[in-house]
């Protein structure tokens, strides 16, 4: 039976190699239509989790994991000399950057080499990871190809970007159109059949440098004008404008606008690593990419924007930004999820830290740090929060706006709030103490 046969019965054995934000939901997404799925980690304690049936990912419950180990349909694994059994192999790893903002493809190095060390025919690769038009071509290509085996008849290779929300309800795995784009044809039937057994619509495009563009595009998009309305943010809060006032205002128009919101910066696994991914993939052609590099420049100063605010704000009071308690509501990179990665609330503790200030968080989703890699000295844990806490600080600065939180409340009993979600507008007790962010 060939592969895409198997694909097309679903008797075809799907592998995931990443069991984190990206890779769990495809296990669950290929589950649910009947796949049986392997996953891979090199992380062994979330392999003994999920074969516990456990999850360690808020909107991924550990009752769906324990179904479907008592079902005998998935198995977490860290031997990746099981590579050889997936009929369907899916790759989603982290592509962060380098200190000097260039792309670190060294997870997906490592791990197109432990593929090809039990590359069999017949297998599907696909490279789901964020990265710069070329990488499947360039860098997974020539690896697997090593092999002696040949793309197209001997196995298949394509790339279909994650389109993963974290803490959206509407859209998931399973409800996304799925951009699909492959080395040859060959491997874009087989790559179509897979995702169509478990999307909605799937979006053939002519290559796989395609589909790795549009993905930057999709991030580039939301990078850029995060940027602008936090550069207007900055305009018009020297000019005395509310920006969500305006933004209100201009998103009543039906047509021809989009709202996005400003804050203290940008967070996540994409927006704020993606972009630069293409900027340094521009160079090679001669090309300097000036939209990505302003918006980087204008979303990194949001950390420097609000510590200032907050020592303005302080100052005001007669009090020093050293020695001074502050309490940061919200450390996920945006509401209601359980994700820390590249969230601005990480530069912005370093930084009011490195102003003297003593700083404690409270989050409802993230209880203590996790190990970072950017930030290996932040080690801090959640504090409860009481109205006797908020009254004890000298300012409480919103980072993350979760739905959690009781606004009024909290307006109610912190002495002064510094607001960079824009929650406490149409809160009328607290225009005396509310600095806008």
């Amino acid at each position: 039976m060939t592969t895409l046969e198997k694909v097309r019965r679903k008797k075809a054995l799907v592998g995931v190699i990443g069991m984190g934000y990206v890779g769990l939901p495809l296990v669950r997404a290929f589950a649910h239509k009947g796949f049986r799925v392997l996953g891979f980690d090199i992380d062994p304690k979330k392999v003994a989790a999920l074969n516990a049936g456990r999850s360690y990912i808020k909107h991924i419950p550990s009752t769906f994991i324990r179904e479907l180990r008592q079902a005998g349909t998935f198995e977490a694994t860290g031997d990746f000399q099981r590579l050889a059994e997936p009929d369907c192999i899916l790759i989603c790893v982290p592509t962060p950057l380098t200190p000097t903002q260039e792309p670190d493809l060294s997870f997906v190095r490592r791990t197109a080499g432990a593929i090809a060390n039990r590359l069999r025919r017949g297998q599907l690769v696909v490279l789901e990871s964020t990265t710069y038009p070329g990488t499947t071509r360039e860098v997974l290509l020539p690896v697997l190809e090593g092999t002696g085996l040949k793309v197209g008849r001997d196995f298949y290779l394509a790339f279909s970007p994650e389109r993963e929300d974290p803490g959206n309800p509407t859209y998931t795995m399973e409800s996304i159109p799925k951009v699909v784009g492959a080395v040859d044809r060959p491997s874009l039937q087989v790559a179509l059949a897979l995702y169509g057994a478990v999307v909605p619509k799937v979006v053939p495009v002519s290559s796989a440098e395609a589909a790795e563009a549009a993905k930057i595009l999709e991030n580039i998009y939301r990078a850029v004008n995060i940027a602008l309305v936090n550069e207007l943010k900055v305009l018009f809060d020297r000019m005395g404008i509310d920006i969500w006032e305006v933004i209100d205002a201009a998103r009543t128009k039906p047509f021809g606008y989009h709202p996005f919101y400003p804050g203290p910066g940008w967070g996540g696994h994409c927006i704020p690593i993606d972009p630069f991914y293409l900027s340094w993939k521009a160079r090679q052609f001669g090309i300097t990419t000036h939209f990505i590099e302003r918006a980087g420049e204008v979303n990194v100063s949001m950390t420097e924007f609000v510590a200032q605010k907050v020592a303005q704000a302080l100052n005001e009071r007669k009090k020093a930004v050293k020695g001074a308690r502050l309490l940061l509501l919200g450390v996920a990179y945006k509401r209601n999820v359980d994700d820390i990665r590249e969230s601005p609330a990480l530069p912005l503790i370093e930084r009011l830290q490195e102003m003297g200030a003593r700083v404690a968080y409270h989050d409802p989703h993230i209880p203590v740090f996790p190990p970072l890699r950017e930030h290996p000295n932040l080690k801090m844990k959640s504090v409860r929060l009481t109205a006797s806490l908020l009254a004890r600080q000298d300012a409480v600065v919103v980072v993350t706006d979760h739905s959690a939180y009781d606004w009024e409340w909290v307006v109610k009993h912190a002495p002064l709030i510094v607001d960079t979600r824009g929650v406490t507008r149409s809160i009328r007790s607290g225009r005396g103490k509310v600095v806008k962010a």
